[in-house]
């Protein structure tokens, strides 16, 4: 099971948009420079992240994206199953039906457990704890330049 590059830079793009929110929109450009995404990439995520209700538009000369709700309350799960799908490592743990071997099938278990753990982490991590894990990891960044030019 692989997340693709939807599920990928939509979550990156939420992210910066969660760090750099200051109560206006934030013009879909900034993310891209930010991030190295393509506008137009950008905005096809943020459509399907719109009709989802994660994000909402603003338009005009201010305009851009916002989040819909707090960064508290989006998980990661709502952000990649909205782009991917259901998080899965075979159908037959998403569809019943999927396959006639399942009540016989000694493997199943395993992915069903493998599919349980991975949905566990994906919806109990929020936006605001990626949010948080960024900042972090960029003030650390800062710290170590700072102590680089302070030797020198």
């Amino acid at each position: 099971m692989r997340v693709s590059t939807k599920g990928r830079y939509g979550l990156r793009a939420l992210v910066d948009l969660a760090e750099h929110e200051t109560g206006k929109a934030i013009p879909i450009r900034e993310i891209s420079e930010r991030q190295n995404i393509s506008e137009q990439y950008l905005e096809q995520l943020f459509a399907t992240l719109r009709k989802a209700k994660l994000v909402k538009s603003v338009r005009g000369a201010h305009g851009g994206y916002m989040l819909n709700h707090e960064p508290e309350d989006i998980t990661v799960a709502d952000i990649i199953t909205t782009l991917e799908g259901p998080i899965a490592p075979v159908d037959c743990v998403i569809e019943d039906d999927f396959c006639n071997y399942v009540d016989k099938c000694v493997i199943h278990g395993l992915w069903a457990e493998l599919a349980d753990a991975i949905n566990g982490v994906i919806e109990n991590m929020t936006l605001a704890d990626l949010k948080n894990k960024a900042v972090k990891e960029k003030q650390k960044i800062k710290t170590v330049k700072k102590e680089k030019s302070e030797v020198k």
